[in-house]
């Protein structure tokens, strides 16, 4: 049976990801992912604030982060370091903040993206699923990358067990098209491929770049492409995982790991007000 196996968010975007049982639906996905934002500090000035991820400040890959999601605090430390401080994510936020900034060298804010001052970039847009067999497969196209660290690289938010590889490439269809998506008895509405980030070629602990990462991916990704992927949304062939949107109706609704579920044909993509 095709169900939920593992439902991933992170709180802090670029930082690490937390497994949990259930979470509710809000608008751009489940509760707490990417709530909270690093940003570079601009006194002074009137800009929306530039974002920290991974990808720009490799050295967040070497920080190893946990949370209690029910006191709200992140526990926060370098990856082999027995020194760990932690903080309670509203309350102690200026304390993590000088925290990074003092880790980093250079001042950062922690911003709430559901406050309206985070950068837009970092709002989140749906979750994005993959089978746990194609990150399986894909793994077996490297050596020494296992299936744990690529979930970790491609930071998927839902993870489907029971299906086979490339499952998530039924999730969507043509460009004015969604495919209805039920997860017990939630909809999602599976809209496109999702493109991979720079960062998902580097080791997700250290920040090196893993030599020949995409120029491998893209090659075996366009030669695996599924019978039942929609070609024609590959431009290029770096993507993986599937994105989907949260309709309004579901939004409040809470998803479970264990849940069963199916995939409907594709229909005509509502409007924004589903």
């Amino acid at each position: 049976m095709v169900h939920l196996e593992r439902i991933r968010i992170r709180p802090v975007a670029s930082l690490d990801a937390v497994s949990v049982s259930e979470r509710a639906l809000v608008d751009g996905g489940p509760a707490w992912e990417r709530r909270y934002t690093i940003v570079e500090r601009t006194a002074g000035s009137d800009a929306r604030p530039a974002p920290i991820t991974a990808e720009r400040e490799p050295r967040l890959r070497r920080l190893e982060t946990t949370y209690d999601l029910e006191r709200e605090t992140v526990t926060v430390g370098e990856r082999g370091s027995d020194e760990t401080a932690t903080f309670h994510l509203d309350l102690d936020r200026e304390c993590f903040a000088s925290w990074l900034s003092e880790y980093l060298g250079y001042p950062v804010e922690i911003v709430r993206t559901d406050e309206g001052g985070g950068p837009d970039v970092a709002a989140p847009s749906g979750p994005t699923v993959v089978s746990a067999e194609t990150l399986e497969t894909v793994a077996g196209w490297y050596d020494e990358i296992d299936a744990d660290e690529l979930c970790r690289r491609f930071q998927p938010t839902l993870v489907v067990g029971g299906a086979p590889p490339f499952w998530e490439d039924r999730l969507y269809g043509r460009a004015d098209r969604i495919v209805p998506v039920e997860v017990g008895s939630t909809t999602l509405y599976g809209t496109a491929p999702s493109q991979l980030r720079g960062v998902s070629a580097r080791d997700p602990e250290t920040g090196v770049q893993t030599d020949g990462f995409r120029e491998t991916f893209v090659e075996r990704r366009q030669a695996t492409l599924p019978d039942w992927a929609t070609a024609v949304r590959f431009d290029h062939y770096f993507r993986l995982l599937s994105e989907t949107r949260v309709p309004q109706a579901s939004v409040g609704a809470t998803l479970s790991v264990g849940e069963p579920i199916t995939v409907g044909e594709p229909v005509p993509s509502p409007t924004p007000a589903d």
